[in-house]
């Protein structure tokens, strides 16, 4: 099975579990972190806006907690939304732990899928190597 189809089925359950009741606009993300395994994560909304949290700020969290620190490819799906892409804040958590060549996946509810670089998505991200953590 491709990647891309791992990353989509991972998306899609992810977004069955979250959180929406306020705005009603489910999303899941998958990533594929550098130990080989897929972490899901699953928009969490909360009444007082905007405390809740994105789906791949979930996947972020579920993949650090999992002992991963390098995302390899990322896939976000939405319900309601075909090739929903991720808010400005997650592109650059989303930088944090990932190179300007990884893969961000977009997918439709069909599994058609929308691909593109990080730096595409985010360019001019704010860049980790390149802050002085003396």
């Amino acid at each position: 099975m491709a990647v891309t189809d791992i990353l989509f089925e991972a998306a899609q359950d992810a977004m069955t579990r979250c959180h929406a009741p306020y705005s009603k606009f489910p999303v899941g993300a998958a990533i594929l972190a550098e130990d080989g395994k897929v972490y899901k994560g699953a928009n969490i909304e909360n009444l007082a806006f905007p405390q809740g949290w994105c789906a791949e700020c979930t996947a972020i969290g579920a993949m650090v907690m999992g002992g991963a620190r390098r995302i390899i490819e990322i896939g976000v799906i939405a319900e309601k939304l075909a090739y929903c892409p991720p808010c400005g804040g997650c592109r650059q958590k989303i930088a944090e732990f990932a190179d300007p060549s990884t893969l961000i996946h977009l997918y439709d509810g069909a599994g058609m899928v929308k691909t593109m670089t990080m730096n595409e998505l985010l360019p001019f991200s704010f860049q980790t190597d390149t802050i002085d953590r003396g």
